[in-house]
C-alpha cells in the first residue's frame, strides 16, 4: 500500500499538523481521530488495513489528519471559552487548509467523504453538515451527535453550532438544506454492545429525517462494543457496499 506522510505550520492552529496519505488515486477519504488521538491511529489500530483492498483497488485515497482534542474538551486544564475557540479553529484548519490539499493531490472535482468513530464521528458529521458544499458525505461509528455530552455543562454560541443535533434541529435555511437533501452519502452507524449509545444515532436519524435529509442509520448487534474489532468491520462494509 502507497503511503506518504505530510506536514506544514497551520497558521489557524498555530503548530505543525500532519497529515497520512495511503492509496494512489480514487475518492477522498478523510479520516477524524477518536478523542485525543493522532494522525497515525487507525494506522495503529488497523484499520486501513481492514480497507486496504478498497485503498489498493483504486476506490478509495485516504487522508488521516491530527486531532486538536487535548487542546479543546479533553483538556481539563483550559476555560471552556478556550476549549470552544479551539475547536472553531480546528474546523477552519479542516476547511481552509486540509480540504485545498486533498483537493491539490487527487483534482479539483474529486468527491470528498469524512468518516470517524467515537468522538471522531461527531467531528466527521459535523464537519459534513456545516459545510456540505465543501464535503459530499459522511460516514459516522458509534458517535453521540450532541457535544454538550463533552463540554461537562458549558454551552456557547461555538458549542451551538457544533452540535449537529442542535443546530439541525433547528436549521430551515433552504439554501443549505436543498445541498443537504441532494446529498446521498450520510451513513450513521453504531453497535449495541458494551458502551456503544445506539439511541444517539436513532435520534440523530429522527432529526435527519424531519429535514428531508437523505441518509441510513444502521444500528449492529448487541455484540458489536465501543471498540475497534467493531469500527474495523463498518467501515470497509460501508465503503465496499454504499459507494
Amino acid at each position: 500500500m502507497h503511503k506518504e506522510i505530510h506536514q506544514w505550520w497551520s497558521p489557524r492552529l498555530h503548530r505543525d499538523m500532519e497529515i497520512a496519505v495511503y492509496g494512489h488515486y480514487g475518492q477522498a477519504l478523510l479520516l477524524l481521530p477518536t478523542a485525543a488521538a493522532d494522525y497515525l491511529e487507525y494506522e495503529r489500530f488497523h484499520l486501513i488495513d481492514s480497507i486496504k483492498e478498497q485503498i489498493d483497488g483504486g476506490k478509495f485515497k485516504v487522508f488521516s489528519i491530527n486531532s486538536i482534542n487535548s487542546e479543546s474538551w479533553l483538556n481539563n486544564k483550559m476555560h471552556p471559552t478556550d476549549k470552544s475557540i479551539r475547536h472553531a479553529q480546528f474546523n477552519e484548519y479542516v476547511y481552509q487548509e486540509v480540504l485545498p490539499f486533498i483537493r491539490n493531490h487527487c483534482g479539483n472535482d474529486v468527491p470528498i467523504i469524512t468518516a470517524g468513530a467515537s468522538f471522531g464521528a461527531l467531528h466527521s458529521a459535523n464537519l459534513f453538515f456545516k459545510r456540505p458544499d465543501l464535503i459530499s458525505g459522511v460516514i459516522a461509528m458509534s458517535g453521540v451527535y450532541r457535544l454538550g455530552a463533552y463540554t461537562d455543562g458549558y454551552w456557547d454560541e461555538n458549542c451551538y453550532f457544533n452540535s449537529p443535533e442542535d443546530y439541525l434541529a433547528n436549521m430551515n435555511d433552504e439554501y443549505w438544506l436543498s445541498i443537504l437533501r441532494n446529498r446521498h452519502k450520510t451513513f450513521i452507524l453504531s453497535g449495541q454492545g458494551d458502551y456503544e449509545a445506539p439511541d444517539a444515532s436513532r435520534r440523530f436519524g429522527k432529526i435527519l429525517a424531519s429535514k428531508g435529509i437523505p441518509h441510513e442509520v444502521d444500528l449492529w448487534g448487541y455484540d458489536m462494543p465501543h471498540d475497534w474489532e467493531t469500527w474495523r468491520a463498518m467501515l470497509p462494509y460501508v465503503l465496499q457496499t454504499k459507494f
